[in-house]
């Protein structure tokens, strides 16, 4: 069960339920299988919610929350923002697209308030928001707009790896135009202080991937490594950061390798993540890093053909909940 003992020390988080028609609001629900060092507070329709946790078996009463409340036994706390239209389990409209940014605003606003501790997202779908008009390229970019933040930095956690990105959701085509050295000296400075001031490591030391195949066999298989990726490890360095490469990725990700270090920076987003979802899909946490606020997500889409089935895994909801209540505690911490 959701934990039920009001603790002022506990972090309050707030929980985005997502694409209304896909399993976000279902693993939701399963929240209530697990008792937490925290009070959540789900962020959604409270309908919606409740019909999910009916179908789920779980007899709990909804209860609209609002700053203040502590939590009590039997209760489901809910920060409602209504559905727009009805949600069809897995047949999701673009009319309610509308609504999945509003609970984005709605938690993004509470952390910014310090009403909420930080936030956890469950899955969106781009191409519905995009299909209503509205450009969206992913919670990463929209998380950094929101929040007045110049640059972010997507990074995964899972299967015994850290695997940050230089860049995010762009076509590959891009990817070249997008690395410059000022963007990738400030992408590892921000790895680098996360990584000290979220997850207890006093001096990171970072693997940094090629970008080219044999990390550019030096310069006859491309010249991002030389003319980019080099020189900004090398002022770094000057710094006193602990940077390892650049690195080729087909073979950075061996195990000996990765034992050598605390995380590892990838070019593009396929160049990283594959290997990780590979050795933890179902159980890896999305964490955006450098803003001022604290989140982290899921590593998986909204899933509209296993959507009110009751298979969906909460395994990656679970784990992202446990990432973002150990990132809050290290902030006070901190404080």
């Amino acid at each position: 069960m959701m934990n039920t003992q009001h603790n002022p020390r506990q972090p309050v988080l707030a929980i985005t339920s997502g694409e209304p028609s896909g399993i976000g609001p279902e693993l939701c629900a399963r929240l209530v299988e697990r008792e937490w060092p925290a009070h959540l507070v789900v962020v959604g329709d409270a309908e919606l919610i409740e019909e999910r946790l009916e179908r789920a078996g779980h007899a709990l009463v909804v209860r609209p929350w609002q700053p203040g409340l502590t939590p009590e036994h039997g209760m489901f706390d809910v920060l409602h923002c209504p559905l727009i239209a009805p949600a069809l389990v897995g047949d999701p409209t673009p009319q309610n697209a509308a609504y999945v940014l509003s609970i984005l605003d709605q938690a993004i606003g509470g952390c910014m308030q310090g009403v909420f501790d930080a936030m956890v997202t469950a899955p969106v779908h781009k191409g519905v928001i995009c299909e209503s008009g509205v450009p969206f390229s992913g919670h990463t970019e929209y998380l950094a707009t929101k929040t007045g933040t110049q640059q972010v930095v997507m990074m995964l956690v899972g299967g015994g790896m850290r695997v940050a990105l230089a860049t995010t959701h762009l076509p590959l085509i891009d990817v070249a135009k997008a690395l410059t050295q000022e963007r990738l000296t400030r992408t590892l400075e921000i790895v680098h202080h996360d990584l000290t001031e979220y997850f207890g490591v006093p001096r990171p030391r970072i693997l940094v991937a090629g970008f080219n195949p044999h990390a550019g066999e030096s310069g006859h298989i491309g010249r991002e490594e030389v003319d980019i990726i080099a020189p900004a490890l090398e002022r770094l360095r000057a710094k006193g950061m602990d940077l390892v490469g650049p690195l080729p990725a087909d073979t950075l990700f061996a195990p000996h390798t990765l034992a050598q270090a605390d995380a590892v920076l990838a070019m593009y987003h396929d160049q990283g993540l594959p290997v990780l979802k590979h050795a933890s899909f179902g159980s890896g946490v999305n964490v955006t890093l450098g803003l001022p606020i604290i989140r982290t997500s899921v590593d998986h889409g909204t899933a509209f053909d296993i959507a009110g089935t009751g298979r969906a895994d909460p395994g990656s909801l679970f784990a992202a909940v446990e990432q973002a209540i150990g990132m809050a505690r290290a902030r006070r911490r901190r404080a």
